[in-house]
């Protein structure tokens, strides 16, 4: 059991390569783009120095959350779908806010390793709009000009899109146009691919979108940012600096907590870490994330 731990504590604090799970005939695969590494209480503003004492095994050597930061590939047979697309090949540095530093870059590599090329691609379905889920759908192939996924159709939630002129006043403009072409919208509850539903989930984002897989009698919850960390899922009221209403998302992280412990339903946290599949179950403490190895 003591290795199990050490395990597990070694994963918190390292971002996630590929990993990959089966739902009956459905194969879903973490594809890493690259890392973040956040400041731990500006991330999470409610936390305190003695929360992070307590849980040295999030942070780095420099005292950082760690987490990941990629796309989850969605395949049935022949079909692929993507969902969220990485930051893509680009490094952002903020000397002052709740992120660090955040890098990207390796997402097609990652497809390369899973066997895909990007043109397999069908659909990207985004959970919301911000730059560390947009990446590919707006920048270039290498040595092409075109988007390295500028063949998909993008899909957005409805609420997410029709409110894009939040995108447009934090300086976004460009993406948004590289967008625009390829948008459709979807609303709650529409089955986007097979197996695959959308859940409008509002609070990180004014329109964020989870996305519901079934297959093999479990389901997996793709759920966005509506948690950063796994060290959430005990505190569900720590609300993110990111988070658009943290009252509003501290609600749903309640329900979304209680529901990933329920049999038969697995997680995907596309920013936790190398823990990124899990499901939670009681702990001495409190509720608890158990990576799923996969």
């Amino acid at each position: 059991m003591a290795d199990l731990t050490v395990d597990r504590d070694a994963r918190l604090h390292r971002p996630a390569g590929i990993r990959s799970i089966r739902l009956g005939d459905t194969k879903v695969s973490y594809v890493p783009d690259g890392d973040v590494r956040l400041r731990p209480l500006r991330l999470l503003p409610d936390t305190t120095d003695e929360v992070w004492a307590a849980h040295p095994e999030y942070l780095d050597a420099t005292g950082h959350v760690v987490g990941s930061v990629g796309a989850l590939l969605v395949e049935r047979g022949d079909r692929a779908l993507l969902i969220d697309a990485g930051v893509g090949p680009q490094t952002f540095e903020d000397p002052d806010g709740p992120l660090a530093v955040i890098r990207g870059g390796a997402l097609p590599h990652g497809l390369a390793e899973l066997g895909r090329r990007p043109e397999d691609i069908e659909a990207v379905a985004f959970t919301h709009l911000h730059a560390d889920h947009l990446g590919w759908a707006c920048h270039p192939a290498p040595g092409s000009d075109r988007p390295l996924l500028g063949h998909a159709e993008y899909l957005i939630s409805e609420l997410e899109w029709d409110r894009r002129d939040l995108l447009e006043a934090e300086g976004m403009s460009e993406q948004v146009a590289a967008l625009a072409s390829r948008v459709r919208t979807v609303t709650d509850g529409q089955e986007v691919f097979p197996g695959v539903r959308v859940r409008i989930t509002p609070g990180h984002t004014v329109g964020h979108a989870e996305y519901v897989i079934t297959g093999g009698g479990q389901r997996l919850i793709a759920f966005g940012d509506a948690l950063h960390s796994p060290i959430q899922i005990d505190h569900p009221e720590w609300s993110a600096a990111f988070d658009h209403d943290p009252a509003r998302t501290a609600d749903h992280r309640r329900r979304l907590v209680a529901e990933l412990a329920e049999p038969g339903t697995l997680g995907f946290g596309v920013h936790f870490a190398d823990v990124v599949f899990g499901h939670v179950r009681p702990g001495g403490d409190g509720p608890a994330w158990h990576p799923v190895d996969a």
